[in-house]
């Protein structure tokens, strides 16, 4: 496995491989890697002759400077778990590296940037965007892999892709949640619960389980929402910020009835960490 700190020798190197029809996957993350991110190190190893894993914590997508703070950074134990899992080669660029000067880029996107996330964390998907296209830009991957985890994210980069970098030929590859064995879904955030708060983290999976067999029985988007609400309020440790119904693809709320392409995400504060989740109905 190769390291590298810097974007010119990074790209020389990438050139060498692309020149064999060497095939390059890409996985994109800001660290503190856990058995969710080592899922996409193993998609990516099983399609593409090369995986590239790039360690980056991304300031312009923090709107909150505590938050930037407290992200939980392990370099060392990354590195190594890169190399136990067969990635090739990991790009750990610094902050000076990525922005010599400051981006002003502003990635105009529509509804799907701007609901749930987008609301609550205002710049935050700018600032994604600016990051995304850096890394996309510099590897030029034929396949990206990012987790459904985030699934607003996802939309995000491919309106962004499609929009913003037409050159860009590659996929951008959504994969699925992976979750520990009680439901949870695995987050890098996660370390910061305590005993009592990971307890109670577990019900908003099982609130999404539930959800998903609701739908099936033919709930409504209020009934779906009203149970969202009062369940999670059940637990003293959870305060839910949003659940939004919205369609898969445009991530415009939808009402009444459920149509089968329909998503929910639900974003809720264990004590002071804000955990996210989603379901696809």
């Amino acid at each position: 496995m190769e390291i590298f700190y810097e974007i010119t020798p990074l790209k020389k190197k990438l050139a060498a491989l692309k020149s064999q029809s060497k095939k390059i996957g890409f996985v994109a993350t800001m660290g503190a890697l856990h058995a969710g991110h080592i899922s996409l190190v193993e998609t990516s190893n099983r399609e593409n002759d090369i995986t590239v894993v790039s360690i980056f914590v991304n300031p312009t997508q923090f709107n909150n400077k505590e938050d930037l703070e407290k992200y939980p950074r392990n370099t060392e134990a990354d590195i190594r778990l890169l190399e136990d899992n067969e990635c090739d080669i990991v790009f750990i660029p610094s902050v000076e590296e990525m922005y010599p000067e400051e981006d002003t880029r502003v990635f105009e996107l529509g509804s799907v940037a701007e609901v749930m996330e987008g609301k609550f964390r205002p710049g935050h998907f700018n600032g994604v965007c600016q990051i995304v296209s850096k890394l996309l830009d510099i590897i030029s991957p034929d396949n990206a892999y990012f987790g459904q985890k985030d699934y607003q994210q996802i939309a995000v980069v491919k309106a962004m892709v499609k929009k913003y970098m037409p050159k860009f030929k590659g996929n951008i590859v959504p994969c699925p949640i992976k979750r520990e064995a009680d439901g949870l879904a695995l987050s890098s955030r996660n370390s910061h619960l305590n005993p009592e708060q990971r307890k109670s983290a577990v019900l908003i999976s099982k609130t999404l389980f539930k959800v998903k067999e609701m739908s099936d029985n033919g709930a409504t988007q209020k009934e779906i929402t009203d149970f969202v609400k009062k369940n999670i309020a059940t637990d003293a440790n959870l305060c839910l910020e949003y659940v939004e119904i919205a369609d898969k693809d445009t991530l415009l709320p939808v009402e009444g009835n459920l149509p089968v392409n329909a998503v929910v995400c639900v974003t809720v504060f264990d004590g002071s960490t804000r955990l996210i989740d989603n379901i696809l109905l």
